[in-house]
């Protein structure tokens, strides 16, 4: 049986990294073989490609430039790791996947949707991800997080302007997406958010079973 894709999304400091070891625990309490991967990068190649888009530069990078970059890193990672684990019955766990193009190059970069649309098409064909968990945050608290962690990439740099459009972005993916799509309120505290993932990955859970 061909594995579920299930993806995870969000902007600066909402705590992906935190909930990703939360949704690994759950996969490894149901007993499902997985594999946890991230974007951009996931294969040597791709992060070398992540490499290049988040290393701050004095060089402007160019939208067109980057959003292929994106594209070029996502064409590597779904053919290495990807497609082959979902096809041989494994669960794949990514830390944003093609959502984040729309949200961060789309809504972000004001580049049109339909030009991601294509690309998406050419580089995935027919393949989305299952379940997407969106954690959504007031932009403020998220860069406060972002900055208090590390040192900011070349994203972070951007101003709080870019992350207002980029978390609009996720909601409207989420608004036109509601089949797979479920916004989680990651301002909550920590117990909170993972009790709501909880009931998002039980009912996803429920749902796949029932399908077969």
């Amino acid at each position: 049986m061909r594995g579920k894709f299930i993806t995870i999304e969000g902007t600066e400091g909402v705590g992906k990294t935190t909930n990703i070891q939360f949704i690994q625990n759950w996969m490894q309490a149901k007993k499902l073989p997985f594999v946890a991967t991230r974007e951009p990068g996931g294969t040597p190649l791709a992060e070398q490609i992540r490499d290049l888009l988040l290393s701050p530069r004095d060089e402007l990078v160019c939208d067109t430039a980057e959003l292929l970059l994106m594209f070029a890193g996502r064409a590597q990672h779904l053919h290495q790791v990807i497609e082959p684990s979902l096809e041989e019955g494994a669960w794949v766990l990514c830390d944003r996947f093609t959502d984040a193009t729309y949200a961060y190059q789309g809504a972000g970069r004001n580049m049109r949707d339909d030009l991601i649309a294509e690309l998406e098409m050419i580089v995935q064909g027919s393949l989305r991800p299952d379940l997407t968990l969106i954690l959504h945050i007031p932009v403020e608290l998220g860069l406060k997080r972002a900055s208090d962690r590390s040192e900011p990439d070349r994203f972070e740099l951007e101003q709080t302007e870019f992350f207002e459009l980029v978390r609009n972005g996720y909601l409207k993916i989420a608004e036109q997406n509601p089949d797979r799509c479920v916004v989680i309120d990651a301002s909550q505290p920590l117990a909170d958010v993972q009790r709501d993932i909880n009931i998002a990955l039980e009912a996803f859970w429920f749902s796949s079973e029932e399908s077969g």
